[in-house]
């Protein structure tokens, strides 16, 4: 009683010293019909137990249930007198005492119902449990499991295997006993709550259409997305220069391509490119040193030594596409390969007209004495690198080559290369360098038949071949790789032409130079059987 005179001093200073009496908010015809509804002994209307809500049900289901948790001694127990007559009565008499002093009116007395102040109640009653009101005025939900079981007469029965107290310590609130559950046929152990097993790092969530949001398929991220943490409902992409690792949960580094001098391909490409630029100095040396030899004499000796200084630039031009690429490096790669290779080929072209000159002025009468010497030769020469070095000019001053990263052609590196700047001009480039060739092909081609004397036609007819057979093999396999191999397959064309030329053109002629020295006499030179 001392609890209930202690809340009703606490709030007539605050709260209920006024009232006010608000009218109905509804139409007539919904007032009356919520007074028939009322006024119907079949219906019983309640607020509902938790959620504000109303319930209206039939009284005979709703005496029924009532007896039913009523009667159940683990929430009630059967009291000898009912103790609400007495809480009324010293209720009353207290807010009577308090009109009766002048402290509150009786307008005010009026709401102070016993419902109003049982919610401050906290007490433990006679079976041990504790007694109270939440804040929203309501006692703290107690929960009873229960499992339905078939038996096997085809009766069932509803046994209780477990509670959810709210009241109990956290953590503690839900007790189950297992081994009074009886599943269902085809379950031998506890069913699954779940449709799917969470989701690693690395998946992300898929919700399976028409089922629940429970129910969802594992996916792995896609390309160039991670996922860190468990049951992800999408992927996080990774940043340009990051990709992800093996497990797609971090983004790491992509790794940086390049042909470097370090790695073994670079090295060997180098090392090659080494050896057989010395191998082309050391004929240069032997073709000096033997220079007034009649064979180094013949078919125009300054048109040699150019063509061997040319040879040895290819082979170390090719050094230019080893390393990292830089601004440098990628304007001066393509233009030296095109002008150097321009230089050998126009060559060997002044050098096969050289031949076809030499043979015509050998016949009696014949015009074409007029032509020999090194004028039409040297302007062959001129004319045709000119061109090719006004092209290259061209493409540099229009679009040069630039380093660029390519983050496109393999998703898991950065590529640096050089990007061509214009593919038309670069094209350009190689096919003029292609129609020298093939002019000069065909001229030795034609002159292969000349005299025994006048025979290194022959041999710049192989050389050509084997140049013109190593390019044409070169444009499908140079479009169809990226990265570092595209690079080493350029070099590796370089490196293969240019030997070519080197060892058709040249070593027969070292050959007879050092090892038949008494074959390089003007008389084996001019000798119908002796071939040079």
């Amino acid at each position: 009683m001392a609890i209930f005179q202690v809340a009703v001093l606490k709030d007539l200073h605050f709260k209920l010293c006024s009232s006010q009496v608000l009218g109905h908010n509804l139409a007539k015809g919904k007032q009356k019909a919520l007074r028939e509804i009322q006024d119907n002994t079949d219906l019983t209307i309640l607020p509902a137990d938790k959620g504000g809500a109303v319930v209206v049900m039939d009284s005979s289901y709703y005496w029924a249930e009532g007896n039913i948790q009523l009667t159940n001694p683990q929430h009630y127990m059967s009291m000898l007198i009912d103790p609400t007559p007495n809480f009324k009565h010293g209720i009353d008499t207290f807010l009577g005492k308090a009109v009766d002093e002048g402290i509150i009116s009786e307008t005010v007395r009026k709401p102070l119902t016993l419902t109003h102040y049982v919610r401050n109640v906290n007490f433990t009653n006679t079976g041990g449990e504790k007694v109270y009101f939440q804040d929203n005025s309501e006692p703290p939900a107690v929960y009873d499991f229960v499992n339905w079981q078939e038996l096997i007469d085809g009766t069932g029965r509803s046994v209780e295997i477990g509670t959810f107290d709210f009241r109990a310590p956290a953590g503690q609130e839900m007790h189950i006993n297992e081994s009074a559950i009886l599943w269902g046929e085809g379950y031998q152990q506890t069913p699954r709550s779940v449709c799917t097993d969470g989701c690693q790092p690395g998946y992300r969530k898929a919700i399976r259409k028409g089922q629940p949001v429970c129910c969802y398929d594992c996916m792995p991220c896609s390309e160039g997305h991670i996922s860190n943490q468990t049951d992800a409902s999408s992927c996080l992409p990774c940043p340009n220069d990051q990709w992800p690792n093996e497990s797609l949960q971090i983004c790491i580094s992509k790794a940086v391509e390049f042909l470097s001098f370090e790695e073994p391909l670079g090295s060997a490409l180098t090392s090659v490119s080494t050896i057989f630029s010395a191998a082309a100095m050391s004929v240069l040396c032997i073709f000096i040193k033997y220079r007034n030899t009649p064979l180094v004499k013949a078919n125009n000796r300054e048109l040699s030594y150019l063509l061997l200084s040319s040879l040895v630039l290819c082979f170390l031009c090719s050094l230019l596409f080893i390393g990292k690429p830089n601004p440098w490096n990628c304007l001066l790669r393509q233009f030296a390969f095109g002008v150097i290779f321009t230089v050998c080929v126009s060559c060997i072209l002044a050098k096969t007209v050289t031949v076809v000159i030499a043979f015509n002025a050998t016949k009696p009468g014949s015009k074409a004495t007029r032509w020999v010497g090194t004028r039409i030769p040297n302007g062959i020469f001129i004319c045709c690198t000119a061109f090719q070095i006004l092209l290259c000019s061209v493409w540099l001053s229009i679009s040069p080559p630039f380093p660029e990263d390519n983050r496109k052609t393999a998703k898991q590196k950065i590529i640096i290369e050089c990007n061509e700047g214009s593919k038309t001009a670069f094209y350009c480039m190689l096919g003029y360098l292609g129609l020298l060739a093939s002019v000069s092909l065909i001229v030795a081609f034609l002159a292969r038949t000349l005299p025994d004397s006048f025979n290194e036609a022959k041999y710049i007819t192989f050389s050509m071949f084997v140049f013109i057979s190593v390019w044409l093999s070169f444009i499908p396999a140079y479009l169809s790789t990226r990265g570092k191999y595209m690079v080493a397959v350029e070099i590796f064309a370089i490196l293969s032409s240019s030997a070519g030329l080197l060892s058709c053109i040249f070593l027969p002629k070292c050959y007879i130079i050092l090892i038949k020295p008494k074959q390089n006499t003007k008389e084996h030179l001019i000798g119908r059987g002796n071939r040079i």
